[in-house]
């Protein structure tokens, strides 16, 4: 979807994807605190500020070394903490935080469809930058929604999931940074068709609105 990608295309999506993270993250943990937990208010991660948010693994070295292998740069922020036992409802709220984070993305990219809709005569520029921002965020949400630990949508599967199922889930989520590269190099690539399938009907979803 990005590919060939001019200088200040690139410039663009640097942004568009900075802004679209890191919102994504704050969210979490505004949602956790709104259901009782404030370890993400503790820590100081509920800010704007990129310097907060950023890994050097997920958001750095992994992008890069994607690249090196000519795979598409998937990339991470560090993720908001918070403490599912503090939240309320249990599994349940957990999941809510879980969704905040997607559901977040959805929202952004239906304003900067908006915003394109009322600005399409005005600057090529800051249109180009509005559609890399649409689809940065239709991508973050969509993936960010395969119920595969530890991204969200394994929170909303493990708040419904069997305790087999749950046990299973829980023995990947421990896995840490190679859970992570599981899902790239293995689950991503089993199902890659289908996501993009899924993505490219959300994109044209907002865009139509």
């Amino acid at each position: 979807m990005f590919s060939n990608l001019t200088g200040l295309e690139i410039t663009y999506f640097i942004i568009a994807l900075l802004i679209s993270m890191i919102v994504h993250e704050v969210m979490h943990g505004v949602m956790a605190k709104a259901l009782g937990d404030s370890t993400a208010s503790d820590m100081g991660r509920l800010t704007l500020n990129p310097l907060k948010h950023i890994d050097m693994m997920t958001t750095i070295i992994l992008p890069v070394a994607l690249v090196l292998i000519h795979m598409p740069p998937i990339m991470a922020a560090k993720p908001v903490p918070f403490n599912p036992n503090r939240v309320k409802f249990g599994d349940y709220g957990a999941a809510l935080v879980g969704l905040a984070g997607p559901m977040t993305n959805f929202v952004l990219a239906i304003i900067g469809s908006i915003v394109a809709h009322i600005f399409i005569y005005t600057s090529p520029q800051f249109i180009d930058f509005l559609g890399i921002f649409i689809q940065i965020n239709v991508i973050l949400m969509v993936f960010n929604l395969i119920p595969f630990p530890p991204l969200d949508g394994s929170r909303v599967l493990y708040a419904f999931a069997p305790e087999p199922v749950r046990r299973v889930m829980e023995r990947i989520e421990s896995m840490g940074f190679i859970s992570v590269l599981f899902l790239i190099l293995i689950v991503f690539e089993l199902v890659s068709n289908q996501i993009i399938g899924i993505e490219n009907a959300v994109y044209n979803f907002v865009i139509n609105l």
